[in-house]
């Protein structure tokens, strides 16, 4: 065969296949030029553990040092409303992670390290953040506390995140030793670990060697930072209790250890900032920081203002501290009266990632809010659900629900429901639900049947 032959014959060839190649690439270029890859944030969410609404310097307590946390606040927008989503640790999780209410996911109470005393099963068709997140283009993290699972399906990377250094289980027996019934729940993905130090060292130093590792990637990332701190047992490194016995001398020995756990976390909180701010990053960071509940009174934590504390219906344990803070977009020193709960987390950080969901969620995004926007389409039910064993439970629920100024509660699954006006009695000392019949019957109603729709949700593994 002549050249020319073969080279006519190589052309008839080639060319449909470079034009597929050519609609290839188009399609490719097309598809990456959907992803605003450039000007995607990262996203930073940090939990902390039992924080109380009265328990960082910026939110009135004087005398604790929290400068790190504060200058979230003063960098960016502080909520003088914000509300867990459950006064207990995992539901709040769940919540913040799926942008749902925390039974509609099957985590009604806490998921414990002993099956006979855990109360929810985090749902496997659950929709947790990362997923949404890894479409759109980021490289998505967890380091610290899950509290959501144990293993396989339950575990973090089974719900999308590419990374996990951290703890499976609930509560630390202590922090040195890491340890839950003396059963070791620390990992780095898959694999056992068993790091050497205080667990609120190790979780800040991993976080700040991950916003390193990522500095320069042109991937964003979303970092979920969720602390044991200040979680029970109040267990500071004896330097920071001495700091504070020192510079408060008069403060009584609980409150001393428990302000000494907190400045503890606040100072490994500032290093995963200089780590962004160090490498650049911090200017195209969005970081949200919030409590997962009220702080626990009986180890002398404090709750603002308001109403009891952690494990409650009432205000001290569902209300808790939170702020953002992205520079060029939420103004510095802003404050917002806005409602808003920690499943909205969810539909915000997807929203300002230019990332989208296809599912229910019940969440509602408060990204308006932090742009300086108006923020319509808040006015809505809110509800609160805590499930728990032992004695005062006996595997009951209780549950809140506010309406406007008006909340219903039950703090007890065998009292009464008590039904409050906030905006008259913000202490919730004068029950009206007698002296408000038409109201207490409403919302008792509307109550009724949101209980009904977290029927739909099995909140215990299936059976072997």
């Amino acid at each position: 065969m002549k050249p020319d032959r073969l080279e006519g014959n190589a052309a008839r060839w080639l060319a449909p296949l470079l034009a597929a190649g050519l609609i290839l690439l188009l399609t490719v270029t097309a598809m990456n030029a959907a992803k605003p890859m450039k000007n995607q944030p990262n996203l930073l969410v940090i939990l902390v553990d039992d924080l109380g609404y009265g328990d960082l310097h910026s939110y009135g307590a004087e005398r604790l040092r929290t400068p790190n946390i504060d200058s979230i606040v003063a960098g960016g927008m502080r909520f003088d409303n914000f509300y867990a989503n459950s006064c207990v640790c995992s539901p709040t999780r769940a919540a913040l992670l799926t942008g749902r209410y925390p039974a509609m996911v099957g985590v009604p109470g806490v998921i414990r390290t002993d099956p006979r005393n855990s109360w929810g099963y985090l749902s496997p068709d659950a929709v947790l953040a990362p997923r949404p997140l890894k479409r759109a283009g980021y490289h998505t993290a967890l380091i610290g506390k899950w509290h959501l699972g144990l293993e396989s399906p339950g575990a973090p990377n089974d719900h999308g995140f590419d990374y996990f250094h951290g703890w499976l289980g609930d509560m630390m027996d202590d922090y040195y030793t890491h340890r839950r019934g003396g059963i070791n729940f620390m990992r780095r993905n898959g694999r056992t670990i068993d790091p050497e130090g205080h667990a609120t060292d190790l979780f800040s130093q991993w976080a700040a060697d991950y916003v390193r590792d990522r500095a320069g990637k042109k991937q964003p990332f979303f970092l979920y930072l969720p602390y044991n701190a200040p979680h029970t047992p109040i267990q500071p490194p004896p330097d920071w209790l001495e700091r504070v016995r020192k510079r408060e001398p008069d403060v009584p020995d609980r409150r001393a250890k428990l302000m000494a756990l907190i400045e503890h976390m606040d100072h490994g909180i500032g290093q995963v900032l200089t780590a962004l701010r160090e490498t650049g990053q911090d200017r195209n960071t969005l970081v949200i920081f919030v409590s997962d509940n009220g702080g626990q009174v009986n180890v002398g934590a404090r709750n603002g203002d308001v109403r009891d504390g952690k494990g409650t219906m009432y205000e001290g344990g569902i209300k808790v501290p939170a702020a953002a803070r992205w520079p060029g977009h939420i103004e510095p020193g802003s404050r917002s009266n806005l409602i808003a709960l920690t499943m909205d987390i969810f539909p915000t950080v997807l929203q300002a990632a230019g990332a989208e969901w296809t599912h229910e969620i019940d969440g509602v995004s408060f990204l308006p809010t932090l742009l300086g926007q108006p923020q319509p389409g808040m006015k809505r039910d809110l509800f609160f659900i805590r499930r728990e064993g032992g004695a005062q439970f006996a595997g009951k629920t209780i549950e809140a629900l506010r309406r406007g100024d008006w909340k219903l509660l039950q703090n007890s699954p065998f009292q009464p429901m008590e039904l409050y006006n906030l905006r008259e009695d913000p202490l919730e000392a004068h029950n009206l639900a007698d002296t408000e019949p038409e109201k207490f019957r409403e919302l008792s109603a509307a109550l009724r049947a949101e209980i009904q729709r977290y029927g739909r949700v099995p909140w215990q593994p299936p059976a072997d």
